[in-house]
């Protein structure tokens, strides 16, 4: 399955070129004896087809543009799918994403493509990330709702003896600390680190190893904002928060001996203690809308909001994704033409304003309905 990452995302959105083909459909991910994946593929290519003769486009010049999505009409193809099929098509351009939503069939013909599907895989999605600590290993991973990758600082001790190496060249033993000598009467066995039980010396070694793991940190997450999951063994986690200090680590931990799972494993269980974060997000974001409108600083109006997502002002934005309102910005004259139908060479306004919003940085979210029965709403940033 291959994901959507931001930078992609990105890029994907600075596309211009005439026409732009975007084509969605739902798919069947593990097995499909009724054949509905490629049925319904060559049903949308129909469609993008017609799309494209409506515009003027010969038979022949429409089949030779929609030629590289055709090609991926195999049985090796449709072999590996997810929940969902985005494609993109325009001269000189093609990508498709295989990802975990299921879309509705749709086909855009527009200038750019057509974003407005993708946005509920791209909102209250993360990114966060994830401090696997033990003895042994420490791991940093980067996560969002769907996908998980490590991280590689060169800054940050890998483990306990690589920190002490640097720290303290002629430390002594630490996997296993012998007790009195053997002949005095009070000898005790060895104590074995990382059954729960700490001594004072490997605490302070403990210690001297996160706060060598947080100075890893530091530089790589100075200028963010996101949140920081703990996953360790639950007695070195309160050593390492003693050390950290960004800001935005999250009272919530993953306990357990993290070395044995693999990053995938450690995504599923971290997700739902930063879900609610991401949520809260959106939350706060509609409580500010609320209390701003009327001010000039929030809006509920259509043909406001896209001129505004155009020109950088908008800062939040409130897009309920089953909703459309067709038509043609005019930048120039700074005016919206709303189409009770779509019409050549119409684009979507909702997936217009969230293009210009991401392209400018701004956030958006997608929300069931806005307050009021408004098509869309946005905070704007003046």
């Amino acid at each position: 399955m291959r994901l959507l990452p931001k930078e992609e995302l990105t890029a994907l959105m600075e596309v211009r070129a005439q026409p732009c083909i975007s084509v969605y459909l739902p798919t069947e991910g593990r097995g499909d004896p009724n054949q509905q994946n490629p049925l319904r593929f060559k049903n949308q290519i129909k469609v993008a087809e017609q799309q494209l003769e409506s515009l003027g486009f010969k038979p022949h010049k429409a089949r030779a543009l929609l030629q590289p999505a055709l090609e991926l009409d195999t049985s090796d193809f449709w072999q590996y799918q997810s929940d969902g099929l985005a494609i993109f098509v325009a001269p000189d351009f093609f990508c498709y994403y295989r990802l975990p939503h299921r879309f509705a069939a749709q086909v855009v013909v527009s200038d750019h493509p057509y974003i407005k599907p993708l946005l509920p895989l791209l909102t209250n999605d993360g990114p966060f990330y994830i401090l696997a600590l033990s003895q042994r290993q420490v791991r940093l991973l980067e996560g969002d709702r769907y996908s998980v990758h490590e991280i590689h600082l060169e800054d940050m001790p890998l483990s306990l003896s690589e920190a002490l190496r640097y720290d303290e060249p002629e430390q002594k033993q630490f996997q296993y600390r012998t007790g009195t000598p053997a002949a005095a009467p009070e000898a005790q066995p060895g104590v074995f680190h990382g059954q729960g039980m700490v001594t004072e010396d490997h605490k302070e070694e403990l210690e001297r190893f996160f706060h060598q793991v947080n100075a890893g940190l530091h530089d790589y997450l100075r200028e963010k904002k996101v949140p920081l999951v703990l996953a360790g063994v639950e007695y070195l986690l309160p050593i390492y928060r003693a050390a950290n200090t960004y800001p935005h680590l999250i009272p919530e931990s993953l306990t357990g001996n993290p070395d044995d799972r693999k990053p995938f494993a450690l995504h599923e269980q971290v997700w739902p203690l930063v879900a609610p974060i991401f949520a809260q997000a959106q939350q706060r974001a509609l409580e500010q809308y609320e209390q701003r409108l009327g001010s000039g600083s929030a809006s509920g109006n259509l043909e406001e909001i896209v001129s505004g997502a155009y020109f950088s002002r908008v800062q939040t934005l409130f897009v309920p994704i089953e909703t459309e309102r067709w038509g043609v910005f005019d930048a120039e004259a700074n005016r919206t033409h709303l189409h009770a139908q779509p019409e050549p060479g119409d684009h979507d306004l909702l997936d217009l304003a969230a293009l210009h919003t991401l392209r400018n940085g701004g956030e958006v979210y997608v929300v069931p309905a806005i307050p009021d029965f408004a098509p869309l709403a946005a905070i704007f940033r003046y």
